[in-house]
């Protein structure tokens, strides 16, 4: 959901913004379908209070394996908590409580819920109130990431929010790892990152035990080549001998070599493995030394040979 019009205080970025991450989340990168996206937008969808309510409660009502809920517009606070605003706000009854959110959220059946905001104090989201305890509750498969603390507003910049729009980037490949995954977390680290220390800082909130993939983006290596770490490599902290056959420019032509050669590469520009005794791999080879995994290539070479990529 994202909401420009406002009837006092309009903003430029927040449909934008909800286009922008529909579009990335609707599909992974190789086209395959991933989320099935509902789009709201004002202009031209009304997004009153009973609406936007409405529309959460549907999207927490039903069981599922993960829902996400986005939101980008005006937020605020009072001394009861943080509200996402609505186009009806009035003073007094701003929009829907982010403590309504969280209630509909901890109640519902869906196994894991992400919950992304890009609005003004939405790090109220979670957050302990003064009058009760239990709004802070956040039970297990929920996952909250904000564009801001409670007592910060968030920016817009280039015709989207900030914060969407690294979160978009982190999505399309910013934030994922050797085979293409990305998870909350790596969006968070992603943005976190990003972002100084005087601007606008993001907050993670989460009581899980697994970290979902949001998105498949472009793999940094094949997973057919990752399968084959244990292969070459039958101790994580074992080497692999190079000699000048492994070479292609290397004279007698090695076909068998120069394949797996070929791949060691990928790897090494994966960061997953990295020459020794010599800053590059062809010289290993040249040089009759060796190559070995990298911490980052022992953890791919772990999944491997336990049969879990």
């Amino acid at each position: 959901m994202g909401i420009d019009d406002y009837a006092t205080a309009p903003l430029a970025g927040c449909v934008n913004d909800a286009i922008a991450l529909a579009g990335c989340l609707s599909k992974h990168h190789d086209g395959s379908p991933n989320f099935d996206v509902r789009l709201l937008s004002a202009p031209p969808d009304q997004i009153t209070r009973s609406v936007l309510r409405g529309y959460i409660e549907q999207l927490f009502e039903k069981p599922a394996d993960v829902a996400l809920l986005y939101f980008s517009g005006h937020g605020t606070e009072n001394n009861l908590g943080g509200y996402l605003v609505t186009q009806d706000a009035t003073r007094y009854d701003e929009g829907v409580a982010l403590t309504d959110v969280l209630t509909l959220a901890n109640r519902s059946r869906v196994r894991e819920i992400v919950i992304l905001l890009d609005s003004c104090h939405s790090g109220a989201l979670g957050q302990l109130p003064a009058i009760d305890n239990d709004y802070a509750n956040i039970r297990e498969g929920i996952t909250i990431l904000t564009a801001s603390r409670s007592s910060e507003a968030a920016v817009e910049t280039g015709g989207m929010g900030l914060f969407t729009s690294l979160v978009v980037a982190a999505l399309e490949g910013g934030a994922a790892d050797a085979i293409g995954r990305v998870t909350v977390a790596s969006v968070y680290d992603y943005v976190e990152e990003t972002l100084g220390p005087w601007d606008q800082r993001p907050l993670f909130k989460a009581h899980i035990s697994t970290l979902v993939s949001l998105r498949n983006a472009q793999p940094a290596i094949d997973v057919a080549i990752l399968r084959k770490l244990p292969e070459w490599f039958p101790r994580p902290d074992g080497e692999f001998s190079l000699d000048p056959s492994y070479e292609p420019d290397a004279e007698p032509a090695n076909d068998e070599h120069e394949k797996v050669f070929g791949c060691l590469q990928k790897c090494r520009a994966a960061k997953l493995v990295e020459p020794v005794g010599e800053e590059h791999m062809y010289f290993a080879a040249m040089n009759s030394k060796s190559c070995r995994l990298t911490p980052l290539g022992r953890h791919y070479w772990r999944l491997a040979n336990e049969g879990r990529i």
